[in-house]
């Protein structure tokens, strides 16, 4: 639990949950097991390559940690696991976001590679259905809840970006990082009005490079093309950071940025300057919505 956070788009994460399964090309070279909860646990994924898992574990400990932050912040959840993960009970995911619900003041980032299960998840439980597995009295969806999905490529941009505008939100946006090749975001998935509920689309777009130990190269040309799209659809992007290969090979007085200690290229100060952009969406007026 981390009660700030490292990550430029968010402050604080909430970890309920530990520990992934990998399932696309994106979790190759996954963090997690890099980060101190799991090098002191000894934990690993059983494997190198997608299926290779670390086990998941639920910490039911930690659910009411954000009824205790009393000043508003905007909350990373489970930045160690998936949310939406098979091995999480439906009832698990309940009582988060009874959560997320008790408090309004904080915004809550939620990102997955599950797609299918959080679109089923949510759309059964609107309101309207009477299907919510809480006492829910307020607005839906919840308005302080950011859903998101992870698309390090084209191909998972097509399977993901669908099933996320289908899916009761009240921000909807993409991770593109680690970004593995260039991303053509459709013309029906960006640039509708932000405030008109019978057209969804996505509200932002995070992009950035990978880092880490046996970091791929994210070409610069792919983070322009998602900037220049969002520009073009008023969409709010966020460049997080350009990589460790990047970071690497760029040198500002006879030493590499990595040698200097700016390892994944998140120092914006170096960037070409059309690739400068840390913007964060509007929010919406939530609606009763099936």
């Amino acid at each position: 639990m981390a009660d700030k956070s490292k990550i430029q788009w968010t402050e604080s994460t909430w970890n309920v949950i530990t520990g992934c399964t990998k399932i696309s090309d994106g979790c190759l070279n996954c963090y997690i097991t890099g980060t101190p909860p799991f090098r002191m646990a000894g934990r690993k994924f059983d494997g190198p390559g997608i299926g290779a898992t670390t086990g998941v574990t639920l910490h039911p400990d930690r659910l009411e940690t954000p009824l205790r932050w009393k000043k508003p912040r905007m909350v990373f959840v489970n930045s160690l696991a998936d949310l939406f993960h098979e091995d999480v009970p439906d009832g698990f995911i309940a009582q988060v976001w009874d959560v997320m619900a008790r408090c309004p003041q904080h915004t809550f980032q939620i990102l997955t590679k599950r797609h299918a299960r959080m679109r089923s998840l949510l759309r059964k439980w609107s309101p309207i259905t009477g299907a919510t597995p809480w006492v829910h009295t307020g607005p839906w969806p919840l308005p302080n809840v950011w859903l998101g999905v992870s698309v390090e490529s084209q191909q998972w941009a097509i399977a993901r970006v669908p099933a996320l505008l289908e899916t009761p939100a009240a921000v909807r946006w993409i991770s593109a990082e680690p970004l593995l090749g260039p991303v053509l975001l459709h013309d029906d998935w960006i640039g509708a009005d932000p405030f008109r509920r019978d057209e969804p689309s996505l509200d932002w777009v995070v992009c950035g490079g990978e880092s880490g130990p046996g970091a791929r190269l994210m070409d610069l040309e792919w983070s322009r093309s998602l900037v220049r799209q969002c520009r073009d659809a008023k969409t709010a992007v966020f460049v997080k950071q350009l990589g460790s290969v990047w970071a690497k090979d760029i040198h500002v007085g006879g030493r590499s940025l990595a040698a200097q200690g700016d390892r994944k290229g998140g120092d914006w100060t170096h960037w070409p300057v059309d690739l400068r952009a840390r913007e964060f969406p509007e929010t919406r007026p939530a609606e009763v919505t099936t």
